[in-house]
């Protein structure tokens, strides 16, 4: 076993060994959280709070503060904030309230006649250590009493050595000799050659605990069910060292501040910024109330039923009642029928049209698996871009809030999630906006005077008390950053898919490679340097007595434009990470140290 060298034995171009994540085998997942009485209400006070100052803030706006003399930029500037404040109506919608149902004994989930279970192992170039532990958690899945459940390894890379090592675990193999479809094609292939009733999707480096089944098949006792999701939880995250600790006495109080603009907890951990706590403990779970969070993929279990009964009506030619689409299971497969859409984001699609046909999903807020984060500038970039063009192809190309059949409320949900790529235009006007203003000494409003102070400042704060209200303990900070570090990768996206340029499918790398991480981080070292011309210039042109740059033009504008940088550094700052040491293995096993869910209905 190796494991990653300190930074100045580790070579250039030498990647971590493929089994690194085993030191973290122990790390325990996170316990879940309620969001309930009167931190509700605080939330809910303080989102109301917000939408009404931000409704003053920007009648007054729009009335009062527009600059004459630079009418253009005042106005581009106010339409970016109220798209913003538009964006934050679609949050607060969608974070608005946790309503989780608690899953059925198993004994009333009708309609099964073999209560048999297909796990699925997704891979396509992913090395042995990274696919065997994965085969090993499949295979210790406890199964209910009466089920039975089949393991099988769906290799798209069609590699001998992976046939090889499914027969040495003795677990179903299955390859094909195209990659139609790539993961959907895949697992279209394997759900025409088995069987069970119900189907559990894992990526290569899925590993389910062993209360998976018996934690989640409870919620498919409602008929409408289609697919019940579990939180993607990255257990080889590295651990911060928390702020206080690497701060010198006397600067100890600036904690809470440096936790507040970067988003961290303290100094070297998470690199990449993958905690999702925000997106599944916070988002995905608040859609519950409407059965709308969707597919991701990994970690999610499928009414084999549902599938097939979406996949034939969306096929004209194959409609088929309810009755039937059990026999059509095993029918030859066609190139029309796409149980999982043949799409780069085949999850939210399929989600997006079994939605439309009036199916429900379940998120359940308990971790059930565990998986690797990206270690690499090569991967946070891959995936990253697989994110955003995958879902804005899907929005230009079969938008569902001009769709049939969906509710309007599921809409919302879904138009927040389009909106979080689609505001990338805004939010690089606003990126640049006062490095315009202090290269040429306009201000976007007519004075920076107290009466503008007054009507900004209060939303400010009002937002950002509710986020964190709101937020029940997750990190809404780091989100914020992700969204201005990737703004690269995503307006390369939205460039490509306008474009009709077909998105790359491409596996995220699993084994960590620290070389040339810089080329990913040029256009964020760009900007960096353009931020730090304005500074310079406005700084001489101030002391060369420019009417134009004033003290109170220079401090706004320095300020707004350091948390713009303060966010475009965190992708640089992870191109120049390594890592200096892994957490010691314990003894007592993880699984067993979890709290059993406990639902308050």
């Amino acid at each position: 076993m190796v494991f990653p060298r300190p930074p100045g034995e580790m070579g250039k171009d030498r990647p971590v060994s493929d089994d690194y994540f085993r030191a973290f085998e122990d790390v325990p997942p996170p316990e879940v959280t309620q969001f309930r009485g009167i931190r509700v209400l605080i939330w809910q006070g303080l989102a109301g709070l917000t939408i009404g100052l931000g409704i003053w803030y920007l009648a007054w706006r729009w009335g009062t503060s527009l600059n004459p003399d630079a009418m253009v930029f005042s106005c581009l500037v106010a339409g970016a904030e109220t798209l913003m404040f538009l964006g934050t109506l679609l949050f607060f919608y969608d974070v608005w309230e946790e309503r989780d149902t608690a899953p059925a004994p198993l004994t009333k989930v009708t309609g099964i006649d073999a209560g048999q279970v297909d796990i699925f192992i997704t891979t396509y170039d992913e090395s042995i250590p990274v696919v065997e532990p994965s085969i090993v958690a499949a295979q210790n899945v406890e199964v209910p009493e009466g089920w039975s459940a089949n393991v099988h390894v769906l290799d798209d890379g069609n590699r001998p050595v992976m046939r090889a090592l499914s027969k040495r675990h003795g677990v179903a193999y299955i390859a094909r000799d195209n990659n139609r479809g790539f993961k959907a094609g895949n697992l279209k292939n394997a759900l025409l050659r088995t069987n069970g009733d119900f189907v559990v999707i894992c990526d290569a480096d899925t590993r389910l605990f062993p209360t998976f089944l018996e934690n989640t098949l409870g919620y498919f006792a409602d008929p409408d069910v289609a697919w019940v999701q579990t939180p993607h939880w990255f257990y080889d995250i590295p651990r911060p060292k928390g702020w206080a600790s690497t701060l010198p006495a006397g600067l100890r109080w600036l904690a809470p501040v440096l936790r507040w603009i970067t988003g961290r907890v303290g100094a070297g951990g998470d690199p990449f910024m993958s905690g999702s706590t925000m997106f599944f403990d916070v988002i995905q779970r608040r859609r519950n109330r409407h059965g709308a969070s969707f597919c991701c993929g990994a970690g999610s279990i499928h009414r084999r039923e549902a599938i097939f009964a979406h996949a034939l009506q969306d096929h004209a030619s194959d409609r088929v009642n309810a009755g039937t689409v059990k026999q059509r299971w095993m029918a030859p497969a066609t190139t029309a029928l796409q149980p999982f859409r043949f799409h780069v984001s085949e999850d939210i699609f399929t989600s997006i049209r079994m939605h439309s046909a009036g199916y429900k999903s379940v998120f359940h807020p308990q971790v059930e698996a565990r998986m690797l984060s990206p270690w690499s500038m090569d991967a946070w970039a891959a995936q990253k871009l697989k994110y955003a063009g995958g879902t804005l192809d899907i929005f230009w190309r079969a938008n569902p809030l001009f769709q049939r059949g969906m509710p309007w409320r599921i809409k919302l949900h879904y138009a927040a999630t389009f909106w979080s790529y689609l505001a990338a235009p805004v939010l690089l006007l606003l990126l640049l906006a006062p490095v315009w203003a202090l290269f040429t000494g306009t201000a976007p409003v007519q004075s920076y005077s107290l009466v503008f102070f007054a009507h900004l400042i209060p939303f400010l704060v009002a937002n950002e008390l509710a986020l964190i209200a709101g937020a029940n303990g997750a990190d809404g900070t780091q989100g914020r950053i992700l969204s201005v570090a990737t703004l690269p990768i995503t307006l390369r996206a939205m460039v490509q898919t306008l474009m009709g340029h077909k998105v790359r499918f491409r596996p995220t790398p699993k084994t960590p490679v620290f070389s040339g991480a810089l080329r990913f981080v040029l256009p964020q070292l760009a900007l960096l340097g353009l931020m730090a011309m304005a500074a310079g210039y406005a700084v001489i042109a101030h002391l060369a007595g420019s009417a134009a740059h004033t003290p109170s033009l220079l401090v706004v504008n320095f300020a707004w434009m350091a948390w713009n940088a303060a966010a475009l550094v965190a992708p640089v700052w992870a191109a120049f990470w390594r890592p200096h040491r892994l957490p010691k293995r314990g003894a007592a096993p993880w699984w067993r140290r979890i709290r059993p869910l406990a639902i308050q209905n």
